[in-house]
């Protein structure tokens, strides 16, 4: 998810550049790359590219709170397992104190 958000934010900044950088307007009509586009098809390059953009933070920012999440749930569970662990080896050492405090 996080890396899915960088390549939107990337993408959506890489055509703004583009259109910053390499348009140039002869006419009524404007070049952005060598392809020429008409104001609205411009228009319509900068609401994509902002939603990109947008939607690209969002992304990240979920996938980021996703893995901390995950991070510490793992961490927790392998603090967990090494109680476990200990715990066992202590029964391991004192197996006739086990069976006397069931009864």
């Amino acid at each position: 998810m996080l890396i899915l958000g960088l390549l939107l934010v990337a993408a959506g900044a890489a055509v703004i550049v583009a259109a910053v950088f390499t348009a140039e307007v002869t006419g009524g009509h404007i070049e952005i790359i060598g392809i020429e586009v008409g104001a609205i098809a411009l228009f319509v390059l900068g609401v994509a590219s902002a939603v990109a953009i947008l939607w690209g933070f969002s992304i990240g920012k979920f996938g980021a709170r996703r893995s901390l999440r995950q991070r510490k749930e793992n961490q927790r569970l392998e603090e967990l397992s090494h109680k476990l662990d200990r715990v066992e080896a202590e029964r391991r050492k004192h197996p006739d104190d086990d069976k006397h405090e069931h009864l």
